[in-house]
């Protein structure tokens, strides 16, 4: 594995315990340029993993506390009159940032979570009839409490499509929760953590990514996972060529944080649950149905070739 994502992934185990898998999978995300979901209780790290990865990354970095009252120029920006000029002033809002973490993303409107739609599909914001980029690299972390909670909007499937994965941390094990209870105050941890990695060195890690081989085999059986959706019964709906391109890429760079050069049917299968999980609904349950499990038993019924 690249030195410096070493670095990344022991300094992020320092504060983030026990969670290693967590952790590689939202660098994964990150490597294959896409956006993270990350649903479960309050209180297990959601928000903490997304600061110490902006510290160790060294990206920049911003907040958005989503309300039920929030609108979408408290995200986007707004224009404001100068009243010496006698123009309007245009100030960016906190989406102009490389690293976004959107907590609790599912507590605003659906007006307000659709402002998000732009940014994270194209990297750009359209505001008063006119499109400014967003910095370069972009990534956003979303924390979703679950929606069976009060005061929570469900997020419309073309928001979640835009995430390319989603995790849940749940609680920590024994041995690291003890060390929790008994270490150091996390915050205290991030406000010391160092960027482990240059800007430039993640560039080019994504370039890498790019690259890793697929072979026509793989091919197959990533096309053979997306038929299995779209033909059984057991699914609301297939999933999507979009889903299919996050699952190649998610799989590329899953192979490259294990230090390959080329993909394996194991990495498809390690990067399925996030990619799939959000994607898929049962047609038996589809208010509360599983999405991991249901990944997990796609990885079952599908024969690797």
């Amino acid at each position: 594995m690249n030195p410096a994502l070493n670095n990344v992934i022991a300094q992020t185990e320092q504060v983030i315990l026990g969670k290693p898998q967590q952790i590689r999978l939202a660098l994964t995300c990150l490597l294959a340029r896409g956006h993270l979901l990350i649903e479960d209780m309050p209180g297990v790290g959601k928000t903490t993993l997304a600061h110490v990865l902006s510290r160790t990354l060294g990206l920049q970095f911003q907040r958005i506390q989503f309300t039920s009252d929030m609108l979408p120029a408290d995200i986007l920006g707004v224009s404001i009159y100068q009243r010496e000029s006698g123009e309007f002033k245009f100030h960016a809002g906190p989406i102009f940032s490389q690293m976004i973490l959107a907590d609790e993303v599912n507590r605003a409107t659906p007006k307000t979570q659709s402002a998000l739609l732009e940014a994270m599909e194209e990297h750009q914001v359209t505001s008063e009839g006119e499109t400014r980029p967003l910095p370069s690299p972009f990534f956003v972390i979303a924390t979703q409490n679950p929606t069976n909670q009060i005061g929570t909007f469900p997020l419309p499937e073309s928001q979640l499509d835009r995430f390319m994965m989603r995790i849940q941390l749940g609680y920590p094990d024994a041995t690291a929760e003890r060390g929790l209870l008994s270490g150091v105050d996390r915050r205290d941890l991030i406000a010391d953590l160092k960027p482990q990695m240059q800007t430039s060195e993640l560039f080019e890690l994504q370039a890498q990514v790019r690259k890793v081989f697929v072979s026509p085999a793989l091919l197959d059986y990533v096309q053979a996972i997306l038929r299995h959706t779209r033909e059984s019964a057991r699914f609301v709906h297939g999933l999507s060529p979009r889903a299919g391109l996050s699952l190649l890429a998610a799989a590329r760079a899953w192979a490259l944080l294990a230090g390959r050069d080329a993909v394996i049917p194991e990495d498809v299968q390690a990067v399925l649950p996030g990619v799939a999980s959000h994607r898929l609904q049962s047609v038996h349950d589809t208010q509360a149905s599983d999405g991991e499990k249901l990944a997990r038993e796609l990885i079952e019924a599908v024969a690797i070739p």
